[in-house]
């Protein structure tokens, strides 16, 4: 009797041995499944076609229905954000040529002999088609950055250096305001940061611009700070300043103050700004009291 009953006990010891090494098989072919289906997701290759139904789990084939309807939803984004490349790039093409030549006529109307008013009439031309030309320019910009089709490409880039080279595109419009930009020598040994050196001076232009836009008299004043961990720009105006409430919507598309409806500009430059910034890991701070100037304070990362 005692003997029957360590025999069917081996048995019932062995049977569980045996479900148990199944049960292991079983979950590990399920999960080298399931891992095969990730990594062609990963890498683009993934296609309901080469799983069958009748081998999968159902935990196998929730997710080979959510992979696939993943893969097709992504292929509908690459799709529209051609459409939308191609459009952008339409309208680009499109638009340069007729506001280059307005701007061209109206400058051969201005040197030409014509009465005073005529005079006037062109330079009007002259300066809304200015105006017209930097607006596109900067709504393809933005475009573009919002729907991923122009990418940041970070290298290591002397901060200082950029910089300078920014300035001096914009020592002629500060003068034309009678204003001075004060560029500090550089703190720190190596002011280094890992950008995109062309968009980051695009940055940086903005603000400074817009610094230039909202000063009559006075003085812009940058300097280059080096940190651990960020490279430091500040741009400091002696402008009209920004209100505590106003300052979170400085950033915001297309917004303006109604203080500064009467200057030129459509609310870009400083969104723009802070796209490229935060896209390459940085961030700007803002710092203003109302009549006594405002500084942008923005941050790059040195890796």
């Amino acid at each position: 009797m005692n003997n029957i009953i360590i025999m069917i006990g081996a048995a019932l010891v062995a049977v569980s041995v045996i479900i148990v090494i199944l049960n292991n098989i079983r979950t590990k072919r399920t999960f080298d499944s399931i891992e095969k289906m990730l990594d062609d997701a990963i890498k683009g290759d993934f296609s309901p076609e080469n799983f069958d139904e009748s081998r999968l789990s159902r935990l196998e084939s929730k997710l080979e229905r959510f992979l696939d309807s993943s893969s097709i939803s992504a292929q509908n984004v690459k799709s529209e954000r051609d459409k939308i490349k191609e459009l952008i790039s339409d309208i680009s093409h499109q638009t340069k040529t007729p506001i280059a030549n307005l701007i061209l006529y109206s400058e051969l109307l201005t040197d030409s002999d014509i009465s005073d008013d005529q005079k006037s009439n062109a330079l009007a031309i002259h300066e809304q088609a200015s105006k017209l030309r930097f607006l596109i320019d900067n709504l393809v910009k933005m475009s573009r950055l919002e729907n991923g089709i122009l990418s940041l490409s970070p290298e290591k880039c002397d901060v200082a250096e950029l910089v300078s080279d920014v300035v001096s595109e914009y020592k002629d419009k500060a003068a034309a305001k009678a204003l001075k930009i004060n560029l500090a020598p550089k703190e720190g040994s190596d002011a280094a940061g890992e950008i995109d050196r062309k968009w980051t001076g695009e940055a940086i232009g903005n603000i400074i611009d817009n610094a230039i836009k909202y000063t009559d008299e006075g003085s812009i004043d940058i300097r280059v700070s080096d940190y651990e961990m960020f490279v430091r720009v500040d741009i400091k105006d002696t402008g009209m300043g920004i209100s505590e409430d106003e300052q979170p919507k400085v950033f915001a598309r297309f917004y303006r103050s109604l203080e500064a409806r009467d200057k030129e500009g459509v609310g870009i430059g400083l969104y723009l700004a802070r796209q490229i910034v935060t896209g390459e890991g940085g961030y700007i701070k803002i710092s203003s009291r109302k009549g006594e100037g405002t500084t942008f304070s923005v941050f790059l990362p040195r890796e």
